[in-house]
């Protein structure tokens, strides 16, 4: 049971407030309803947190910009509290005053204070592009029009928490492996830099019988120790020089090239880029949303410049009058088969179902080939690891056994 503030009239129209226990919002929101009471606003009751809870929260109100969390949260309440019968100015009012984060509560109040002074709330939502994006407001819109909002908040809710799901198996496998190199560059350092110095005054005179790999790392650790601050300044210049151009068109494209012709990682990512895009362009179908419309926002959200190239070709082929798979069937970023899905679907007039069921099969795909990825760079990168510790180590042991044998 949780607790619920209400405030409603009573048939003589006196305004009534006060605190209701009850299993959701929806069953308050018939409780009240079933005592003759018209309801004017209704919120879970803001109740104590342990300290854990006020810790996340204070760093929650310290993390700057609203998060994509918090629109999945504001969009799960708001779909709830429009089933509820609340009106839209009232749940804006009640969700914002039980969010935490203060940049999120203005927007929320801003929100509101738009939809007071007679805009549709998908203009209000406009003022946010960066916080809301191109998909949920034209939805919205869609769902204006059409009388279905709080569906269409259900869907728009579920799309956020799949995106999210999606982006942090991506982030997840895509950081592994980079923890794991950075873990092997950092202990061939310290290697180099602090231990193999010390067996200097051990070798020193008997280069004559040292290995190759003791002759070749003693060269490499002395030029390192030598010259570690021209080293950290050039690695330094590079990374800035590597970021710097990655923020840039040209750069974007080429890693954007580059993503799809990796060995191990491009099955991932091109799932990653089909099935988004075409879960974007489904739900908009599927939520009335222009076809133009609809293309131009899928190619925005594909998330790489090959696929939103390829989306634009798309909307030259429409606005033509063409239909969707003409360009398509050029292009070798998506599978023929999925063209073929989509022309039955376009064929059909069932092309947002279609659109549908295929990027649920890519969604499944993805999260098959990040496990697949991960398994088969884990085992990778601690032989590579293993691999470089044991050449260290073996250089510095083997010249010591040797010492041993020539002194016997």
């Amino acid at each position: 049971m949780a607790n619920y503030k209400y405030q409603v009239k009573d048939p003589a129209g006196k305004v009534q407030s006060g605190v209701l226990a009850s299993e959701s919002l929806e069953s308050a929101a018939a409780v009240l309803r079933g005592q003759g009471l018209k309801i004017v606003n209704l919120v879970p009751a803001h109740s104590g947190i342990d300290r854990d809870q006020l810790i996340t929260r204070l760093k929650e109100l310290n993390s700057g910009k609203p998060k994509t969390s918090h629109v999945l949260d504001f969009t799960t309440q708001l779909a709830v509290m429009m089933r509820a019968g609340i009106n839209l100015r009232a749940a804006l009012e009640g969700i914002a005053e039980q969010t935490e984060h203060p940049g999120f509560r203005k927007i929320l109040y801003q929100l509101k204070a738009d939809v007071e002074s007679g805009k549709q709330f998908s203009d209000a939502l406009a003022r946010y592009p960066k916080l809301f994006g191109k998909m949920y407001i034209n939805m919205v819109r869609a769902s204006e029009m059409s009388g279905s909002f709080s569906d269409m908040l259900d869907r728009i809710a579920e799309y956020i928490a799949q995106e999210m799901e999606t982006r942090r198996m991506v982030v997840g496998a895509a950081i592994y492996p980079a923890v794991i190199a950075l873990m092997a560059v950092v202990v061939t350092v310290f290697l180099l830099v602090f231990v193999l110095p010390r067996f200097y005054v051990v070798f020193e005179g008997k280069e004559d019988i040292l290995p190759w790999a003791t002759k070749f790392l003693m060269a490499l650790s002395d030029f390192v120790v030598t010259n570690k601050w021209y080293l950290l300044i050039g690695v330094g210049v590079v990374a800035a020089s590597f970021f710097a151009f990655a923020k840039t068109e040209l750069g974007g494209f080429f890693f954007d090239k580059i993503k799809l012709k990796i060995p191990v990682l491009k099955g991932m990512f091109r799932a990653l880029y089909i099935s988004r895009s075409l879960q974007t362009m489904g739900q908009l179908i599927n939520a009335g949303v222009p076809m133009l419309d609809t293309i131009a926002i899928t190619g925005d959200i594909s998330g790489n410049r090959l696929y939103k190239g390829m989306w634009k070709s798309v909307y030259s082929s429409v606005k033509q009058g063409k239909k969707v798979t003409a360009p398509l069937r050029k292009t070798k970023l998506l599978p023929m088969s999925v063209v073929q899905m989509i022309a039955a679907g376009e064929d059909s007039g069932k092309l947002g179902e279609v659109l549908d069921e295929v990027s649920a099969y890519y969604q499944k795909r993805l999260r098959e080939t990040i496990k697949t990825v991960t398994g088969l760079i884990e085992p990778i990168m601690i032989i590579v690891m293993g691999a470089v510790v044991g050449f260290i180590a073996m250089a510095i042991i083997l010249p010591i056994f040797k010492m041993s044998a020539v002194v016997k």
